[in-house]
Protein backbone atom coordinates (compact mmCIF):
# COMPACT_ATOMS: atom_id res chain seq x y z
CA UNK A 1 0.00 0.00 0.00
CA UNK A 2 2.48 2.35 0.65
CA UNK A 3 4.27 1.87 -2.93
CA UNK A 4 0.82 2.81 -4.51
CA UNK A 5 1.30 6.32 -2.30
CA UNK A 6 4.83 6.86 -3.11
CA UNK A 7 3.68 6.43 -7.01
CA UNK A 8 0.92 8.44 -6.68
CA UNK A 9 2.97 10.95 -4.60
CA UNK A 10 5.29 10.82 -7.44
CA UNK A 11 8.22 12.53 -4.95
CA UNK A 12 5.75 15.11 -4.24
CA UNK A 13 5.44 16.18 -7.49
CA UNK A 14 1.97 14.42 -7.80
CA UNK A 15 -0.63 17.39 -6.96
CA UNK A 16 0.59 18.93 -10.45
CA UNK A 17 1.16 15.89 -12.54
CA UNK A 18 -2.29 14.05 -12.00
CA UNK A 19 -4.43 16.91 -12.89
CA UNK A 20 -2.53 17.47 -16.06
CA UNK A 21 -2.64 13.87 -17.05
CA UNK A 22 -6.42 14.61 -16.48
CA UNK A 23 -6.65 17.66 -18.25
CA UNK A 24 -4.94 15.81 -21.43
CA UNK A 25 -6.47 12.95 -21.18
CA UNK A 26 -10.14 14.76 -21.12
CA UNK A 27 -8.79 17.41 -24.21
CA UNK A 28 -8.04 13.63 -26.36
CA UNK A 29 -11.31 12.25 -25.57
CA UNK A 30 -12.87 15.58 -26.87
CA UNK A 31 -10.99 15.51 -29.94
CA UNK A 32 -12.10 12.21 -30.51
CA UNK A 33 -15.12 12.90 -29.71
CA UNK A 34 -15.57 16.03 -32.24
CA UNK A 35 -13.33 14.30 -35.01
CA UNK A 36 -15.95 11.22 -35.48
CA UNK A 37 -18.65 13.58 -35.36
CA UNK A 38 -17.34 15.57 -38.34
CA UNK A 39 -16.15 12.57 -40.15
CA UNK A 40 -19.50 11.05 -39.73
CA UNK A 41 -21.35 14.32 -40.80
CA UNK A 42 -18.91 14.55 -43.92
CA UNK A 43 -19.87 11.12 -44.76
CA UNK A 44 -23.39 12.23 -45.16
CA UNK A 45 -22.99 15.10 -46.71
CA UNK A 46 -20.87 12.88 -49.36
CA UNK A 47 -23.56 10.74 -49.54
CA UNK A 48 -26.15 13.61 -50.35
CA UNK A 49 -24.07 15.23 -52.69
CA UNK A 50 -23.59 11.39 -54.76
CA UNK A 51 -27.05 10.56 -54.56
CA UNK A 52 -27.95 14.17 -55.85
CA UNK A 53 -25.25 13.75 -58.85
CA UNK A 54 -26.93 9.98 -59.38
CA UNK A 55 -30.46 12.19 -59.84
CA UNK A 56 -29.24 14.33 -62.08
CA UNK A 57 -28.61 13.22 -65.81
CA UNK A 58 -25.61 15.66 -66.29
CA UNK A 59 -22.84 13.53 -68.30
CA UNK A 60 -25.38 10.89 -69.06
CA UNK A 61 -27.17 12.54 -71.26
CA UNK A 62 -24.33 14.59 -72.92
CA UNK A 63 -22.58 11.39 -73.96
CA UNK A 64 -26.15 10.05 -74.91
CA UNK A 65 -26.25 12.92 -77.46
CA UNK A 66 -22.67 12.81 -78.85
CA UNK A 67 -23.33 9.10 -79.95
CA UNK A 68 -26.71 9.95 -81.47
CA UNK A 69 -25.07 12.38 -83.40
CA UNK A 70 -21.99 10.27 -84.96
CA UNK A 71 -23.42 8.55 -87.27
Amino acid sequence: MDAIRSFLAMGGYGAYIWPCYLLATVVMVGLLVVSVRTARRREGELDRLQQLRRDRPGRRRRTAIAEGSNP
